[in-house]
């Protein structure tokens, strides 16, 4: 029996046959839809018993040229009938979207609710890494190293100039708009402790996790995304490779590693500026300046700041990371999600820091504990 579609104009009577589907009515499909254009439809018998297949692209078709109702005569199977059926429940306009603003406590609400899974999200995947530790310190031999040490050198080595550069530019602003305060009252002496608790304590560790968070961040949501998008997760799964051990541990460990080495360099760094700028604008002495900062600003700042940095980077992996297996196969999602990514690193950096601030308060200050 042959299946391409036929079309038939009797006396009174339309007979089609043949396969009417879309594949099979693709090549014939003006002629077909010229020929029921001409047909009266009014008095005419439709016979549609010679069909063998239909499906609902030529069900549309024909519900459209009978204008939408059904013909007087009619001889068809079940099966076709159930099919035109389907076509005819189908509405003529699609409605459109509801496009209601929300009120202000239902935008809030669905902020909490969004939060609160992205929140139970980090916290589960906080605990498979734990997991994935114990497994390491039982297994030492399935330690990832070559991931773990590339995204050492990605994350942390790669990171250095740009870190280095901020920081340097960062220091020489603050030394510079100081001095300018400082010289009015005659203290310009106070420029190292300015400096110093500033850049070791807060500005230090709170730049290199905005650059982190921008620059390898973004990488490890891209990187993850990608691998959604290409199916090389679903991959990883039916091989029995764990996608938590290989892609997500590597990462969040060599960024909690790499970030308190370069807060340590970009503090250095901004140190550096502002020492330079203290020379230039006040004439203060690099001899001066290095034996007095380590008398105004204690030791403890600096294990602050490295303490910061460990929990900068830890988050900032652990969200990147979320994110990134979050992702649906669409590069529309994968951009999305690279940028909330980014967004909420920051902020919950931001969050922490003052969390920071608060526990620490009279830790490495003058006159503190």
């Amino acid at each position: 029996m042959s299946d391409i579609p036929s079309l038939q104009v009797e006396p009174g009577k339309v007979v089609l046959a043949g396969s009417w589907t879309l594949a099979s009515m693709l090549p014939h499909l003006d002629v077909l839809q010229s020929r029921l254009a001409s047909v009266q439809l009014s008095g005419v018998v439709w016979d549609l018993s010679a069909l063998t297949r239909l499906d609902s692209a030529a069900a549309v078709l024909l519900w459209r040229t009978w204008g939408n109702a059904w013909p007087q005569q009619l001889s068809i199977g079940e099966l076709q009938r159930e099919v035109l059926s389907r076509a005819a429940d189908l509405p003529r306009e699609m409605p459109e979207p509801s496009c209601r603003s929300l009120l202000p406590f239902e935008w809030l609400g669905l902020l909490m609710i969004k939060a609160g899974n992205n929140l139970r999200g980090i916290v589960a995947l906080f605990g498979q890494l734990l997991l994935d530790l114990g497994y390491l310190l039982r297994h030492p031999g399935d330690f990832p190293r070559k991931e773990f040490t590339a995204n050492v050198y990605k994350a942390g080595a790669q990171a250095l100039p740009v870190t280095a550069l901020v920081g340097f530019l960062i220091g020489v602003t603050i030394s510079y708009l100081s001095a300018l305060q400082l010289k009015s009252f005659g203290a310009d002496l106070f420029i190292v402790n300015i400096l110093g608790i500033s850049i070791i304590r807060e500005l230090g560790p709170v730049l290199v996790a905005v650059l982190v968070a921008g620059r390898s961040g973004s990488a490890m949501t891209a990187q993850i995304g990608v691998m959604r998008v290409t199916e090389e997760l679903d991959a990883l799964a039916t091989m029995g490779v764990s996608r938590s051990l290989r892609l997500v541990f590597p990462k969040v460990a060599a960024l909690s590693l790499a970030m308190p080495l370069l807060v340590v360099w970009c503090a250095a760094a901004g140190i550096f500026g502002g020492m330079v700028s203290a020379n230039v604008e006040m004439g203060l002495s690099y001899g001066f300046f290095l034996e007095s900062l380590p008398k105004v600003v204690p030791v403890a700042n600096v294990w602050i700041g490295m303490g910061k940095g460990f929990f900068f980077g830890l988050l900032i992996a652990l969200v990147a990371c979320h994110f990134g297996l979050k992702v649906r196969p669409n590069t529309e999602s994968l951009s999305a999600k690279t940028t909330t990514a980014v967004v909420t690193a920051i902020t919950v950096v931001i969050i922490v820091d003052a969390v920071f601030a608060v526990l620490t308060r009279h830790i490495g200050m003058p006159g503190g504990a």
